[in-house]
């Protein structure tokens, strides 16, 4: 045969010598078989208002968070077998997180397949919905809070049919660590995975299982076009992590993302889409199955062709060149150009966002084809409409007297032309909650209802809140909601 070489025998014997030791250790331990099993434990409690915290306090001027704190909570399933929404006894809810005395102020999660908006809360406590978790999944909740010191006691309390929940406890310098304890267990299970991995790559030749957390299949995510670039990276990213996974990337507008994702999910609405819809900005009203996700505080900014050298507009003259009561550059200390409006069509969030965070008021109609001549004698000014914030910027680029909008890192590397701040103001993420430069947004992932916790679509949201996924969006230059500073942000909206 010819698997059979020195090589592929000692594989395969290393890999049957690590299964009898892994059943050994646990016959040794008297293991309890198969319990289902919710552990949870705090994982950070830190101040983070003046009074304890001075120096690195995040709320000055706020006497009512001047005790603020913040507690992160991790919840997992450390038992032997998944838990399901019908595993929770509660009626009404899975699990109630009480904080003691001190009272909630705000909550978000991560790793979660829900958003902070499925979680209710009120005075000290937190209701967490009944969440399906396989085995060793976990979510984790951040809750700021007020009214109590550091150090208070944090329980969980509800109740797992046939099974227990229990407080975690991680081993600490003062403790002494148990014979062949948990970690023991672990180390020994993780390397018999790797060997058995090992002895089928070399014998059958067949592709290995996919990492933890990730999912096989294909995904589409659409929607923005201004945070297409980000997509793309994220998933490249997630598709080099995650051995047979594939997320397509093809965007159309907010809008246009919007609306493929409701008319997906209303053709099948018992089995969810596999896909994904970024918006800039909240969705519109009327698509109530949607659920969302904050990913990234965007900014946006005006772009202008090099042959405008102005650097800088007032917010009133940036509306009265968008009211067309300003056609021509020198009328703004500009050059004798006639001023050309390349706009993005209806589906865009950029668009929406522009209108109402800078305008206060709609475009004026559109007035041409082709961005330089006019279609409507009547119109006031020269405005065209295009279908991505790519083509806003080649176009631009290549007209003298154009102006246009586009996200922050959009155009960066682009010749042809040049950003323009408003009111001295130009879109800096380091800003960010302290400037009042106009013109930014959050972004949102839309899905069709909470999709299931070990499918591609709940795997690639969490990935959007992991360090991975953090670390992409910032190199776009847009905050991730996720971080401290974002989930401050993104909760303000």
């Amino acid at each position: 045969m010819d698997w059979v070489s020195p090589e592929n025998v000692i594989a395969v014997v290393t890999a049957l010598l690590g299964v009898v030791v892994t059943f050994g250790v646990l016959v040794i331990e008297r293991r309890v078989p198969r319990r289902k099993r919710i552990g949870y434990r705090v994982q950070l409690d830190t101040p983070v208002g003046e009074r304890d915290n001075p120096d690195a306090g995040l709320f000055h001027g706020q006497p009512d968070m001047a005790d603020a704190t913040l507690v992160l909570l991790r919840v997992e399933n450390d038992g032997a077998v998944s838990i399901g929404r019908e595993d929770y006894q509660l009626d009404d809810h899975g699990l109630t997180v009480e904080f003691g005395p001190r009272q909630v102020r705000a909550v978000a999660v991560t790793g979660a397949p829900f958003t902070a908006a499925a979680l209710a809360h009120g005075g000290s406590q937190v209701r967490l919905p009944k969440v399906p978790l396989n085995r060793g999944q976990y979510f984790k909740l951040l809750a700021l809070l007020t009214g109590g010191p550091v150090g208070t006691p944090v329980t969980v309390s509800g109740g797992i049919r046939d099974g227990d929940l229990h407080t975690n406890h991680s081993t600490t310098l003062d403790d002494t660590p148990p014979v062949l304890g948990r970690a023991a267990r672990a180390v020994t299970v993780v390397l018999t995975v790797c060997v058995v991995v090992l002895a089928t790559i070399i014998v059958v030749r067949d592709d290995a299982p996919p990492p933890m957390g990730c999912a096989r299949g294909t995904l589409t995510v659409t929607g923005s076009t201004a945070f297409a670039p980000v997509l793309r990276d994220l998933a490249r990213r997630y598709e080099e992590d995650c051995d047979g996974a594939t997320v397509l990337v093809d965007t159309h507008g907010s809008t246009a993302g919007i609306r493929e994702l409701a008319e997906r999910g209303a053709r099948s609405p018992k089995s969810a889409p596999a896909l994904i819809a970024l918006s800039d900005g909240r969705k519109p009203d009327g698509y109530p199955q949607l659920r969302e996700t904050m990913v990234a505080v965007s900014l946006f900014g005006l772009v202008v062709n090099d042959k405008v050298p102005l650097t800088d507009l007032s917010l009133d003259d940036v509306r009265r060149i968008y009211r067309g009561d300003v056609v021509d550059w020198s009328r703004l200390g500009g050059p004798d150009l006639p001023v050309l409006l390349v706009s993005r069509d209806a589906n865009s969030g950029t668009r929406e966002v522009f209108q109402r965070r800078v305008l206060g008021r709609n475009e004026p109609a559109n007035s041409s084809r082709d961005c330089v001549h006019k279609d409507d004698p009547e119109a006031r000014v020269v405005r065209c409409e295009l279908d991505s914030t790519d083509q806003v910027l080649g176009t631009v680029a290549a007209l003298p007297g154009a102006i246009g909008y586009t996200e922050l890192r959009s155009g960066s590397g682009l010749k042809g032309l040049h950003r323009v701040g408003i009111d001295g103001r130009h879109p800096n993420v380091d800003e960010i909650g302290t400037s009042p430069y106009p013109y930014r947004e959050i972004e949102y992932a839309y899905t069709w209802g909470v999709p299931p916790a070990d499918s591609l679509t709940a795997g690639f949201l969490a990935f959007l809140g992991s360090g991975g996924g953090q670390a992409v969006i910032s190199t776009h230059g847009h905050l991730p909601c996720a971080t401290p500073k974002g989930l401050r942000i993104c909760g303000e909206g």
